[in-house]
């Protein structure tokens, strides 16, 4: 197999996971189902992954990296206001992308204790505390923990949401900010005044 073709069939294997347990849960997704949808053998998968475990990582984890690098580049600007306004559109912006990974993490242990247990390091401290130390400061009130905590999860549940599964990724991305821009105190956006004579 050319790594060109692995890395396709790795790519299709995950879509195809993902696709899965948001049918049937991660727990409800057998390796050999997977292998039948695809149309390969288990033995197929077996070459890419050796256990479901592995297979629910991978398909976090670009999310969870994502996540990672939008806040260490949240964390380089200089100022308390760019690393907010960063690090909260750079988090409406994965939420928005990743709508199928987020219904399935608000609704399935499976993928939530992979996720969770990715959410560790990798840089000693895990993701959620310092995208908290990101939006609050090093040392937040109760009142700002807190405000952090609804946005962190609030946001990420309403994109998961299948209510909201309809909505257009312009309209989510605006209510989703304004909403994130609200709990945590900043000024709303204003809209681009247009040009005179226009």
């Amino acid at each position: 197999m050319t790594a060109t073709a692995a890395t396709d069939t790795r790519s299709r294997l995950l879509d195809t996971a993902l696709k899965l347990f948001s049918e049937h849960g991660v727990e409800g997704t057998s390796l050999q189902m997977i292998a039948d949808e695809l149309g390969v053998t288990k033995a197929a998968v077996y070459y890419h992954f050796k256990t479901k475990d592995e297979i629910t990582e991978a398909v976090a984890a670009p999310a969870v990296q994502e996540l990672d690098q939008i806040v260490e580049e949240a964390r380089a600007k200089r100022g308390r206001s760019a690393q907010i306004d960063h690090a909260l559109s750079g988090f409406v912006e994965l939420i928005v992308r990743q709508r199928s990974l987020l219904g399935l993490y608000n609704s399935d242990p499976g993928i939530q204790r992979v996720v969770n247990r990715t959410f560790q390091a990798p840089r000693g401290e895990d993701i959620k505390t310092r995208m908290k130390a990101v939006l609050a400061g090093e040392n937040p009130s109760l009142a700002d923990a807190i405000a952090v905590h609804v946005v962190f999860t609030g946001l990420a549940m309403v994109g998961g949401a299948p209510e909201y599964a309809g909505i257009d990724d312009d309209t989510l991305r605006e209510h989703l900010l304004d909403a994130g821009r609200r709990l945590l105190g900043r000024p709303r956006k204003r809209p681009d005044k247009p040009l005179p004579g226009r």
